[in-house]
Formats: C-alpha cells, structure tokens, sequence
C-alpha cells in the first residue's frame, strides 16, 4: 500500500496529451489489483476509456466533478488538485 496522507487528489490534465484532457486521479490508497478494480468501476461510471499504470488512474476525458462525487460516494477523502 503506498505511503501518503489518505486524501485523493483529482485533477484535469492536457500536457503532452495533443491537448486532449484526461483526468487523473492520484493517492488513492489501495492496492494494484483493488486499484485495477476501482479503476474500471470509474471508467465505466464516466462513460469512457483510460487506464490504471503506477499507482495512479487515469480516465479519458474530464470528468473531475463525475470522478470526485463518484469516490466520495463510496467514503474516500477527495480534493481536486490542479488549476
């Protein structure tokens, strides 16, 4: 289980991605195989592709309110991080 403070950060991201947007999630504090569930949940509650590589999720898209009311349903201490 990876070390952090238990919060979750969300945040929209474009560089190096064609400009296309994709949300990321980050510190969740799971592990990988629980962290691949949880990461296909969401992608299927968002509608849209991405993938789960390095601890973090990464979902198609930006869907940050989506993903952070989607965690907070199910008890995770979520802040969206970013601009």
């Amino acid at each position: 289980m990876p070390a952090g403070d238990g919060i979750v950060r969300v945040q929209r991201e474009t560089k190096g991605r064609g400009g296309k947007a994709v949300t990321v999630l980050r510190g969740l504090p799971l592990e990988a195989a629980a962290l691949a569930k949880l990461g296909q949940e969401l992608k299927a509650a968002c509608g849209s592709g991405g993938t789960v590589k390095d601890g973090v999720v990464e979902v198609q898209g930006d869907h940050v309110d989506k993903a952070m009311a989607w965690l907070q349903q199910r008890g995770f201490r979520v802040k969206r991080a970013g601009g």
